[in-house]
């Protein structure tokens, strides 16, 4: 495993914690998750032991990989066991919402977003947001596994045409086809562009 030397330590990684229809969802939540251990780095993700959730995770253990699990106490037992929950690295259990996505910020590098539902999307628009105010400029990505995301991806193009989005050169998030190629356009993207101002980030939100 080539132990990478670069400012991404870590990735979060942002998807449903159901399987979904689509087969290729859940291979590429493995597929994602064995390049992450590939590369040396770490997972960040919101603790959940099934669906694609489970299988990115699943998926750096089984390549050796290290695994920090996120997750408010209310949802152990809606999005995992507590058994399966012992089988990470490191479990941070918080109080709500809003702390662990807080914490799963603090502990992240760059962020990615997985097939998912209403919480995926949530999640990774608020760190689209937060890179729209200027509080980070560290990578954001849309896994768009068989173009997943292509409805919201023209909605966002549309709120641009309409003169909504700003800000539009600091909300630049890559778009991936593949999971495979995920990881790689990270480093990538982290060596071209520096990411400064973001000691003080949590206080500041």
């Amino acid at each position: 495993m080539t132990k990478q030397i670069a400012p991404i330590r870590s990735i979060c990684v942002y998807c449903g914690s159901q399987p979904g229809r689509d087969a290729a969802h859940m291979q590429a939540g493995r597929a994602l998750g064995k390049s992450i251990a590939d590369h040396g780095l770490r997972l960040v993700y919101g603790g959940g032991t099934r669906g694609i959730m489970g299988a990115v995770a699943s998926g750096v253990l089984s390549a050796g990989g290290e695994v920090t699990g996120i997750i408010p106490e209310f949802l152990m037992d809606k999005e995992a066991t507590r058994h399966s929950l012992g089988q990470l690295n490191e479990l941070v259990v918080t109080a709500d919402m809003h702390e662990r996505k807080h914490k799963m910020f603090e502990r992240a590098d760059a962020f990615v977003a997985l097939p998912g539902g209403i919480g995926t999307l949530e999640e990774i628009v608020e760190i689209m947001t937060w890179a729209q105010l200027g509080r980070h400029r560290k990578p954001m990505v849309f896994g768009n596994i068989n173009g997943f995301w292509n409805p919201m991806l023209e909605l966002f193009q549309h709120m641009r045409d309409q003169g909504f989005v700003h800000t539009a050169h600091l909300v630049q998030p890559l778009v991936i086809d593949r999971a495979e190629d995920i990881v790689p356009a990270i480093l990538a993207s982290a060596g071209a562009k520096g990411r400064d101002g973001e000691a003080d980030i949590i206080s500041r939100l």
